[in-house]
């Protein structure tokens, strides 16, 4: 007995076929197809610009495409917003995560559908008790539905936000860069597990190709908007899906080789650190060097990067940049110490980009004493200089016109790095600076690092990927606890001897050495 074809497509979850999408003159999806199974986690992979954030508004009822069809179970479905894409069982967790930080996580988990009392108020004692037993339920029962988000780690708003798209997904659940902020997948993957349980498909989207391989069993690629090849990731190897996702072969950039060796000249020494989580930390930064930090969520690597940026109190210790006492309370203070420090923040949505403004103006908004008078900024000064420090990270310049907001991911990250090497400071600190970002974005940062401590300067770099750090650093310190577990030359960074320090797991002739 043959299934009709109407009967195949209602068998799938989802189906979309020949989706385009343009802005203005910018085709952002042209022909692109996908297919969803349900009690199934298929992935989308592709480079930053590749559409897949334009793919997802799409599903998610965000933005209305201009050809195409897409069905779910068989029916067609044309979303007009993001409350009306939840009524059809879609549901997404947004990488720009979508919170509001002035409500409580209550209010952010069961927006727009408030539990009401007799008189039509909003009750609170109901709302809050909802939202216990949902956080209780997706093991994160240790949250307070009572506090504003705003209050939360970012670690923690990203798993708020994933269980809230959990909680509304009834045929399809997307991913967005869900682990972008979580260090540790085990308990995405748990989630994930009952979700599929419940025949939900899920769509998941990740530049982590390892973590793709360990939760999904297909993916489909994009390039420039089209559906390249859709393939089971048992057959296809990280070469073959590198090619499609570029159109070429791609080199491996983690190489260890031609690394900028430190030139024993220390450019900032830190003395019992201590504020925050952090406890009488002490390393020193030399000239020429990586420096990387390992360490599991919430650790101490926030506070470290954000005292020595000038943004959270120095409870004790002391700091010397270029053999002079540095004291910063404020990132600007930090760029006009001694040879200037930089930070690149975690978060680059709330703490690094002014969304509305153009790339340019961003790259250059800590120099614009350089770009004109304190009220008039000549646009084309502003977009030379904006150009000469996109170069540094591979940024074409044609972007540099358009809202930051309105850019990839990856190109919003470009812009930043560019913003810190633009100032001229000679020591960066970069927080978590390839996060969300494709391979080609990555090798463009990696490179940029490499040419920076080419040139002399210094960087202290925290990466969720130990991978990074394993290639990246000169030397790498891992914290636990708020303190320094151990620190490892070069030739013993390996991956199992960080998660080893990570887990707490040092034995004591490495700590000595530390």
């Amino acid at each position: 007995m043959q299934i009709s074809s109407l009967q195949a497509a209602a068998a799938k979850a989802l189906v979309a076929e020949s989706v385009r999408k343009a802005y203005g003159a910018t085709v952002a999806l042209q022909h692109a197809d996908i297919t969803l199974e349900g009690g199934e986690v298929h992935a989308v992979l592709g480079e930053n610009g590749a559409g897949k954030s334009t793919l997802v508004r799409i599903l998610t009822g965000a933005t209305a495409p201009d050809a195409g069809s897409i069905h779910i179970h068989g029916e067609p479905y044309r979303p007009h917003s993001i409350e009306d894409a939840r009524t059809h069982g879609v549901a997404t967790a947004f990488q720009e995560l979508s919170l509001v930080p002035n409500l409580t996580v209550a209010q952010n988990l069961l927006l727009p559908h408030l539990s009401r009392g007799i008189a039509g108020m909003v009750s609170g004692r109901r709302n809050i008790e909802r939202a216990a037993q949902i956080l209780a339920e997706h093991k994160l029962g240790r949250l307070d539905p009572r506090v504003d988000v705003s209050t939360l780690p970012l670690a923690d708003r990203q798993r708020l936000e994933i269980v809230r798209a959990l909680k509304n997904a009834g045929s399809v659940l997307i991913l967005d860069e869900p682990t972008a902020s979580l260090a540790e997948t085990d308990w995405l993957f748990e989630q994930i597990e009952r979700a599929t349980e419940r025949n939900v498909a899920v769509l998941y989207i990740s530049h982590r190709l390892s973590e793709v391989r360990e939760i999904c069993r297909s993916a489909t690629v994009l390039r420039n908007g089209a559906t390249i090849a859709s393939v089971s990731l048992t057959e296809a190897t990280d070469g073959d899906i590198f090619e499609m996702m570029v159109g070429k072969k791609v080199r491996e950039e983690l190489s260890g080789e031609g690394r900028s060796r430190a030139s024993g000249e220390t450019r900032l020494k830190v003395s019992n650190l201590s504020g925050g989580t952090v406890e009488e930390v002490s390393f020193d930064l030399k000239a020429g060097e990586v420096l990387g930090i390992a360490a599991l969520e919430g650790q101490g690597q926030r506070d470290v990067f954000r005292m020595l940026a000038g943004l959270e109190r120095v409870d004790g210790g002391s700091v010397e940049l270029d053999g002079k006492p540095y004291v910063a309370h404020s990132p600007r203070a930090a760029l006009k110490a001694g040879s200037g420090v930089a930070y690149l923040p975690e978060e680059r949505k709330t703490e690094g980009i002014l969304a509305g403004m153009t790339a340019a103006s961003n790259v250059v908004l800590p120099i614009l004493g350089k770009v004109g008078f304190p009220a008039i900024v000549n646009d084309r000064v502003e977009f030379r200089m904006a150009k000469d420090a996109g170069e540094r990270v591979d940024m074409a310049p044609r972007y540099l016109g358009f809202a930051i907001g309105d850019l990839s991911g990856g190109n919003q990250q470009k812009a930043l790095i560019a913003r810190v090497l633009a100032t001229g400071a000679r020591t960066l600190l970069l927080f978590d600076p390839t996060r969300g970002v494709d391979v080609g974005t990555k090798a463009s940062i990696y490179a940029a690092i490499r040419a920076f401590t080419d040139e002399g300067g210094s960087v202290l770099f925290y990466s969720s990927e130990l991978p990074e750090l394993v290639q990246l650093a000169d030397r790498c310190m891992v914290l636990y606890g708020g303190q320094i577990a151990a620190t490892y030359p070069r030739d013993q960074i390996d991956e199992q001897r960080l998660v080893t320090a990570m887990t707490g797991h040092v034995d004591a002739r490495e700590r000595a050495a530390s």
